[in-house]
């Protein structure tokens, strides 16, 4: 078995692209396929590599680095830019790490392990719940919720807004019994009332959150982040 990470490089700007190839020569787990500069080279070559990770800048002439990667089937994505405004997007699409410039090799070191943990574990976690609905019995995949929110018609039941669109209400069920099957990764109670995943996080401030989903007002929809759970909050989603 290959106990090294094959590795590609992306940065538009050579000598971030340098400094990012000198400090992926001192981590034992990668070895470098290839660096690239260009975007659309890589995306041209992509057929003909054989390739375990991307590490990638963000913002760059061309192909944007979260359109590149969301292009790449099965294969584990780090991203390193000078934004951070990007880090929910990059998350959503299931990037391993987010790592802010000028990049560090402890920091580095850090993601790389995580992409190595990641590629060598299998995946034996649960995928699904089952639950009670008000039309029967349902098995509801953690990667298909957006959020659950405390149902208007019972405070006993939950509604959950699912990545297609569409709505499920759960029949009465704690948030703490929902806590304790969730990924505790993934998801994030922020108030008393309502459950995110983190993945369906857009924006943020102190005292709110906004989603990616869109309301039928065509306005993103938005959760309060009360005192008590944003420490907690803080924590899921800091890079």
């Amino acid at each position: 078995m290959n106990t090294k990470l094959k590795c590609l490089l992306l940065d538009d700007e050579l000598p971030g692209l340098t400094y990012l190839k000198m400090l992926c020569e001192q981590i034992p787990d990668l070895e470098i396929v290839k660096t690239f500069n260009n975007p659309e080279k890589l995306l041209a070559e992509i057929p003909d590599l054989d390739f375990d990770l991307l590490i990638s800048d963000i913002e760059m002439p061309g192909t944007n680095g979260l359109h590149l990667a969301g292009m790449l089937e099965d294969k584990l994505v780090i991203f390193c830019t000078a934004y951070k405004e990007y880090a929910a997007d990059a998350f959503n699409i299931d990037a391993v790490d987010y790592i802010t410039k000028p990049v560090k090799l402890e920091r580095l070191q850090k993601a790389v392990s995580k992409a190595f943990e990641r590629f060598h574990k299998p995946d034996t976690s649960k995928k699904f719940i089952q639950l009670n609905t008000d039309k029967g019995k349902t098995l509801l995949y953690f990667n298909q919720i957006q959020y659950i929110k405390t149902a208007l018609s019972d405070s006993r039941d939950k509604t959950v807004l699912l990545t297609d669109g569409s709505f499920l209400n759960l029949k009465n069920v704690k948030f703490d019994t929902l806590l304790s099957e969730l990924p505790e990764a993934d998801f994030c109670r922020v108030n008393k009332k309502e459950i995110v995943a983190v993945k369906a996080i857009k924006f943020f401030n102190h005292n709110e959150i906004v989603l990616h989903h869109i309301e039928e007002s065509n306005k993103n929809a938005t959760m309060i982040l009360s005192e008590t759970y944003r420490s907690d909050f803080v924590k899921k989603v800091k890079i």
